[in-house]
């Protein structure tokens, strides 16, 4: 099996496993596609960083013209690193501290999204401290429900995210009155793997009904954000319609002067990783079969907290009848299952499967459980393989400790 010419196999041997592996070139044409689908010039496409924060896949995206959608200071920095520019940074995130809101003043970014009162009060504190206007939106809870499994649905009433429309208007009004404050633009964001564009129209249509209101007593919006979430299709299929969800969003901004601002994550870099696990042993109780294989849930914690079904491929071909097994990883959890009842031609030890859509909320939020090093990280690019994150050291997972 192979990625963009390179053989999956021959990585494994050079960088061992589990190991994450990622196209530069499946990026740029998911980066290019929803370009074109979007068909508007005044757009910018602000790449939601905790979907994979490795700077040599930023850096793709960066090349590209794309913004940067960040959640701590942390991120701030890695985008900086990556070659986003500053004035095409947004700050999201319900819990930013005032040294974060600093850092990200003085580097003068594109605007924060602002999620509570209190957040907002923060924000003024710290633009009058450094004597200057903080640009801002607020993230709108919209409370339409989409379609996708609970743990991330984000604009519902009963969700942490965002402010409902009465606060969002009142807040927006008292930052007309303020000095240190600069609303420039409105924010929704619905949640993640959304396959159906609807909700992204009843979203937009609400977010409009603000600004249109707001105009009216003197609020000037520069753009209007509608958020990531766009779905990719995984083992069942389901996924969003790009075209469709563009022509969704475009039909609603028809001849206003506004700036659509995406946030997609997981549909830009998702289908362009893999993590490639090799299978360590077999086993059959009275009831069920298992393959054990060397990558687990804190490596890829998707399947154990969202029951997240990957596509999984043999890298090592193996012929002979399919057999139903659940495929598992070494960790000391139940949850530590990558798929049940997959059907497949039994893998034997040493064989190497390759775990798909791992681009996305693989390696971003591995972990050391188990006092298991993190993988490592390479990227194709031009067919050429490079390390771009090696392999922790068990010493690594002791260094800081005293």
């Amino acid at each position: 099996m192979k990625l963009d010419g390179v053989s999956l196999a021959s990585l494994a041997r050079k960088y061992g496993t589990p190991l994450y592996v990622y196209s530069a070139k499946t990026v740029r044409t998911r980066y290019a596609r929803l370009i074109r689908a979007i068909n508007r010039s005044d757009s910018l496409i602000c790449y939601a960083l905790k979907a994979n924060s490795n700077k040599a896949l930023g850096r793709v995206l960066s090349g590209l013209g794309a913004g940067a959608d960040i959640v701590s200071g942390g991120e701030l920095d890695r985008a900086l690193a990556a070659g986003f520019k500053p004035e095409r940074i947004v700050f999201s995130g319900v819990g930013k501290t005032q040294e974060e809101m600093r850092a990200a003043l003085k580097r003068k970014i594109l605007a924060f999204h602002v999620e509570s009162g209190e957040e907002l009060t923060a924000l003024e504190t710290v633009a009058r401290r450094l004597n200057v206007r903080a640009p801002f939106s607020i993230r709108v809870n919209p409370d339409v429900k989409a379609d996708t499994h609970h743990h991330i649905t984000t604009g519902m009433s009963e969700n942490k995210f965002g402010v409902e429309s009465a606060e969002a208007a009142a807040l927006y009004e008292r930052a007309l009155r303020s000095k240190w404050l600069e609303p420039i633009g409105i924010q929704c964001h619905l949640g993640s793997q959304i396959v159906d564009p609807a909700p992204y129209g009843k979203a937009l249509d609400h977010l409009l009904r603000i600004v249109d209101r707001l105009s009216k007593k003197g609020a000037r919006f520069r753009y209007v954000d509608v958020g990531g979430g766009i779905g990719i299709p995984y083992a069942s299929g389901k996924k969003m319609a790009v075209d469709r969800f563009a022509a969704t969003i475009r039909k609603r901004l028809e001849n206003r002067p506004l700036t659509l601002l995406l946030e997609p994550g997981r549909w830009l870099v998702g289908p362009a990783g893999v993590l490639v696990t090799e299978t360590l042993y077999r086993k059959k109780t009275s009831s069920r079969r298992f393959v054990v294989v060397d990558a687990g849930m804190n490596d890829l914690l998707r399947p154990a907290l969202y029951d997240a079904e990957h596509t999984i491929t043999s890298v090592t071909p193996r012929r002979g009848k399919k057999e139903r097994f659940d495929l598992v990883g070494p960790v000391c959890e139940t949850a530590d299952r990558f798929v049940k009842g997959l059907m497949m031609p039994l893998p034997r030890p040493g064989d190497l499967l390759a775990i798909g859509e791992a681009g996305a909320y693989g390696f971003s939020m591995s972990s050391t459980y188990n006092s298991r090093p993190r993988p490592a990280e390479v990227l194709i690019d031009a067919a050429k393989a490079k390390l771009v994150r090696r392999r922790q050291r068990l010493s690594d997972l002791t260094r800081d400790e005293r």
